[in-house]
């Protein structure tokens, strides 16, 4: 059976990509911040085989319970990593020393946070066959000068340098770039940005992006139909960032 760990697996994207592994018959371990959240991804994903890991992984003590989760399935080994979680600093404190402390916890939310759990894993990853798939942001192609989007293009760089580590070993690594999608917690209970309206009109397609638009490609990074894809980065943006 196909192992599959998911981080910010109980909303949006990662719960979106859950979903369709679920359906695949893989084993499924849902890795998030909240509890409550994650046990109701996972009745989403039954009979699959599921299994709940309530972990901050922007330290290291969060990755150890990945770790401790997956030793007690059996042989601890993994299929599939995707690193979805991630998020912003909604508690900036003003100052200089404020914005020191935001734009490092913002970097270890969405870069430390995946650096740190794939170190982890690296070891357990299936050879040949293991695959990782991050997910960045359109910021990191927009720019910005934020932690955000600083952790976003960090995400690009550092996945095309661990794609040349896993390409001997048949492990490959590619990230997927979404443009603005809604229904997502990353902008709270409404799931939609308050620039709504404004980032719609910046897309070709003349909507937001679900999570069901983002879900199919990191799914299909995991089969065997891309097989022969490493070091790439995917931009998913309804045209709002043209391709380069």
């Amino acid at each position: 059976m196909t192992r599959v760990v998911v981080t910010g697996g109980g909303t949006g994207i990662g719960r979106a990509t859950a979903r369709l592994f679920a359906r695949d018959g893989a084993e499924v371990v849902l890795v998030g911040r909240r509890a409550e959240v994650l046990e109701e991804a996972a009745a989403e994903l039954e009979p699959a085989a599921v299994r709940v890991v309530a972990a901050d992984l922007a330290g290291t003590d969060g990755a150890r319970l990945v770790l401790e989760a997956l030793d007690s399935l059996g042989d601890g080994s993994v299929d599939v990593l995707v690193n979805n979680a991630g998020g912003v600093d909604r508690d900036k404190r003003p100052g200089l020393d404020g914005y020191a402390d935001s734009f490092r916890r913002t970097l270890a939310a969405n870069l430390l946070s995946a650096a740190v759990l794939t170190e982890a894993l690296w070891p357990r990853l299936a050879r040949p066959g293991g695959r990782v798939v991050s997910v960045g942001s359109i910021a990191a192609r927009r720019g910005g000068a934020d932690g955000y989007t600083a952790a976003k293009a960090g995400l690009i760089g550092w996945s095309q340098g661990l794609a040349r580590r896993g390409g001997p070993e048949g492990i490959s690594v590619n990230t997927v770039v979404p443009g603005y999608v809604q229904d997502t917690g990353f902008f709270g209970p409404a799931g939609r940005s308050v620039r709504h309206d404004t980032l719609v009109a910046e897309t070709l397609l003349g909507r937001a992006g679900v999570p069901g638009d983002i879900a199919p490609l990191i799914h299909f990074l995991a089969s065997p139909g891309a097989a022969w894809i490493t070091g790439q980065a995917f931009d998913v943006n309804g045209g709002s960032v043209l391709g380069r």
